[in-house]
């Protein structure tokens, strides 16, 4: 992790635009050079991120990402802020849009194809906690991604039925991205199943998107 002194971070952070930000301070800035600066800062006082920071993760999670052929971020560097008390990772975006700034929506090609990307992080053995649509983008190469892939957990086999309920459950909250799918929930849950009869997962699925945890 690159140490970066007060002077040496204005001097990145000079032009940027504040993408995210909270009462803490900022979150996301989209540099200049038209690179990312996504910050970090230890929530409690008594915490494992004082000792593993979820930029680590982030990086790791990315490597991973990448080793398994799903596109995401190109990492630049690691960061650690102390004028700030902030650890920081600076990337190249993945080029496209999130699914949430498609301008028609989520149609029923997306739909399939969503479903079948589920699909492949779940058999890869990827469950990612901050699944919504405003963290897939799709590609200029028209494929789907990842961003913000700090809270992560990547297992060794497929994701047994149970923690692919538990994953649904996540974009299930965003009652905006859950009606999206129950749109187009056919689509969507071939491409997931590659089968076009109901079973129990898919009848488990649609339950949970109309009713929210």
């Amino acid at each position: 992790m690159k140490k970066l002194s007060k002077d040496d971070y204005a001097a990145l952070r000079d032009g940027a635009t504040v993408i995210e930000a909270d009462h803490f301070g900022d979150k996301v800035l989209l540099l200049a050079d038209g690179t990312y600066l996504k910050l970090f800062r230890v929530k409690r006082l008594f915490s494992a991120a004082r000792f593993y920071p979820y930029s680590k993760r982030f990086v790791k999670n990315v490597g991973k990402l990448i080793e398994k052929g799903i596109p995401t971020v190109t990492v630049l560097e690691l960061y650690k802020i102390p004028s700030i008390h902030r650890t920081a990772v600076h990337y190249y975006p993945l080029t496209g849009k999130t699914l949430r700034k498609l301008s028609h929506g989520i149609d029923l090609i997306i739909a399939s194809k969503l479903g079948k990307f589920f699909r492949e992080l779940h058999d890869k053995g990827i469950y990612f906690r901050s699944l919504h649509l405003g963290n897939i983008v799709v590609t200029q190469e028209n494929r789907l991604g990842l961003i913000d892939v700090a809270d992560m957990k990547i297992y060794r086999g497929p994701l047994s039925e149970e923690l692919r309920l538990r994953n649904f459950q996540h974009i299930a909250r965003y009652k905006e991205d859950s009606s999206q799918l129950q749109r187009h929930f056919s689509s969507f849950i071939s491409g997931y199943t590659g089968k076009d009869e109901a079973s129990d997962l898919a009848n488990n699925i649609e339950s949970m998107l109309a009713s929210p945890p």
